[in-house]
């Protein structure tokens, strides 16, 4: 473990940090699941802190950049078709920043892209030039056949493309889980071409989903190096030089099964529920609900 470290946001000290949550980890009940998308909540977290400053949740000592790209490579990978959902509930929520880029959609870049799921949204888009960055083995082999040209394998890093490369950088759900997510939003905005578009989705901390189920809300996770606010969010990418920066929540869809496992409830009986659910037909409709997930953008204003 390093020490404690400033904001990865704003970068005011530690000493700006008020406690929020204390270190909870289990060494025993960590495995191959415990970095995997989608999966089970297990609810542990290293210790962490709340900036004063801007907002953010962070860890005070995170694990190594290579640590954390080891644990993300060997993750398991059971979500592919929770991931298809997830494309179509972020294909509705980006429009309005679709709409910001004025038909620029020669190339996009993703970067934690899972199956490519999203990927195939911006196809049919419009989008020509497609290219995912993944670090999970076993989410790239669980793509279909024609998405998998479009993945990298690896971890994103500053100079992967050269500058001015894309119309389009998107980041979802992965922003929390990369220990300096202000490198990465500034690398992505030397990436974009003027007037391209950075779009995130985080989960909000203080969506009031997180804050009614607290210590046993889903993000509560091993994964997370970081918890983001609304003011976070947008302070993440206004620091970067981004400009016209904005959020909103919006809302996902899912089966009643994959709802259900996010629920705190003891093991056993969520896993009954689950079963039973599944035999049933009313496990074939998508329910939306808003978790407090919020997507963020800004637009790359200079030349």
């Amino acid at each position: 473990m390093s020490a404690s470290r400033a904001c990865p946001v704003c970068n005011a000290g530690y000493d700006r940090a008020v406690p929020f949550l204390a270190h909870n980890i289990d060494e025993t009940r960590i495995d191959a699941s415990s970095f995997a998308s989608r999966k089970t909540p297990e609810y542990m977290n290293y210790e962490m802190v709340r900036c004063s400053v801007c907002d953010l949740v962070y860890v005070a000592r995170p694990p190594s950049q290579d640590d954390l790209a080891e644990s993300y490579h060997a993750a398991d990978y059971d979500s592919a078709e929770e991931a298809e959902d997830a494309a179509n509930a972020y294909i509705r929520a980006i429009v309005p920043v679709l709409e910001k880029l004025k038909g620029r959609c020669d190339a996009a870049l993703e970067i934690g892209t899972g199956t490519g799921a999203f990927l195939e949204r911006l196809q049919i888009a419009g989008f020509k030039t497609l290219v995912g960055i993944e670090p999970s083995v076993a989410a790239i082999k669980a793509a279909p056949a024609h998405r998998k040209g479009w993945i990298k394998e690896g971890i994103f890093e500053a100079d992967m493309y050269p500058p001015a490369s894309f119309d389009l950088i998107t980041c979802f759900m992965t922003l929390e889980h990369v220990q300096d997510p202000g490198a990465l939003v500034a690398a992505a905005y030397k990436m974009l071409r003027p007037g391209g578009a950075f779009v995130a989705v985080t989960h909000d901390y203080r969506g009031w989903v997180n804050r009614l189920l607290g210590k046993r809300s889903p993000i509560i996770d091993i994964e997370h190096m970081q918890l983001f606010s609304a003011q976070s969010s947008e302070q993440l990418l206004a620091l970067r030089g981004y400009g016209d920066v904005g959020t909103r929540q919006f809302q996902n869809a899912y089966r009643l099964s994959y709802w259900l496992r996010l629920v705190p409830i003891p093991a056993g009986l969520k896993a009954a529920t689950i079963a039973a659910v599944k035999r049933t037909p009313f496990d074939r409709f998508r329910i939306a609900f808003n978790v407090g997930n919020t997507v963020s953008w800004g637009v790359r204003t200079a030349a």
